[in-house]
């Protein structure tokens, strides 16, 4: 059977029995098109079984020389197995060329991490003498001490808070609970925070406490969200003058770095990041390797000189 063929039978398939959109259907048509082409413009007759395992990979090869994405590269194999597999079903072939070809795999990019001195700077500007102040530099402090995610801190109840053993219990992803522990530094803020007169006024800045069950209120006194967060770090980045990209989320990659550079094992690393394997772990190694080179090279003075 012709390419062509097949094709139009496929998202006939596609349309009648799975009820695929019309935006689905051209996406899958011009996924095959692209291939057609590619395949005919090399001279090769372009039926349905003459499709091999070398023209599919020197058709990756050409996606990738002209700057596809993994992404782009993974949705056309994807088109293009689903294609063979209903051949298959249809008695039109009796193997597809895709079966011992690999999709490629996204590239994993490193976590973003930061200097000690440039946590200072970010973490000095909340004003403390305001209770949102007060808000702001404990929930910094918190993410700083034990690496949490955002969607933890503002989770976190009172009764989450053990002040005198200086840990927290977590529920992290899929509703695990774990322990965390604190620093002396941290728990301070929060106690401030928490035990502040202001907590139960009204005043210009803030409503008084609704949820007596969260630990971090908006300025409404009901829970804090994450979206709220983010949005006044974007204000205390701006303030501090750092020409990095700082989120939340920087805050438990750079402790997390820290944390490797000062001996600690990724064992540990992975319990007290909630990570449910070793493996999510590990990329602090590379990111961890990265820095040091990076200082290595800024400040031996002989790291940017030629050999004579």
């Amino acid at each position: 059977m012709h390419f062509e063929e097949a094709k139009i039978r496929f998202l006939k398939h596609l349309r009648l029995v799975k009820g695929a959109s019309d935006h689905t259907l051209r996406a899958y048509a011009q996924d095959f098109d692209g291939f057609a082409s590619f395949v005919q413009e090399e001279g090769q007759e372009f039926f349905l079984a003459s499709v091999t395992k070398r023209s599919v990979r020197r058709y990756l090869a050409h996606l990738h020389a002209k700057g596809a994405g993994v992404k782009t590269i993974q949705r056309r194999l994807s088109a293009l197995r689903s294609l063979f597999r209903f051949a298959i079903q249809e008695k039109l072939i009796e193997e597809s060329p895709l079966d011992e070809i690999e999709s490629p795999k996204k590239v994993r990019k490193l976590p973003v991490s930061i200097g000690y001195s440039q946590v200072e700077q970010l973490f000095a500007q909340p004003d403390t003498s305001s209770y949102l102040g007060l808000r702001d530099r404990a929930i910094m402090e918190l993410l700083y001490s034990s690496g949490l995610r955002l969607s933890e801190i503002v989770g976190l109840n009172r009764l989450d808070f053990d002040e005198r053993n200086l840990t927290l219990s977590i529920f992290g992803k899929g509703k695990k609970e774990r322990s965390a522990p604190i620093t002396q530094t941290a728990a301070g803020w929060i106690t401030k925070y928490l035990y502040s007169p202001e907590r139960g006024l009204e005043t210009k800045e803030h409503k008084p406490e609704v949820d007596n069950k969260a630990i971090f209120l908006n300025r409404w006194g009901k829970r804090l969200t994450s979206r709220s967060v983010d949005r006044n770090f974007a204000a205390y980045l701006k303030a501090s003058g750092l020409s990095e990209r700082i989120t939340p989320h920087t805050i438990r990659h750079t402790i997390a770095t820290h944390w490797l550079e000062n001996g600690m094992d990724l064992k540990t690393i992975q319990l007290l990041l909630g990570h449910a394997t070793l493996a999510t772990t590990t990329i602090y190694t590379h990111v961890s390797t990265k820095l040091k080179r990076d200082v290595y090279d800024r400040t031996h003075p002989r790291a940017n000189t030629k050999g004579h």
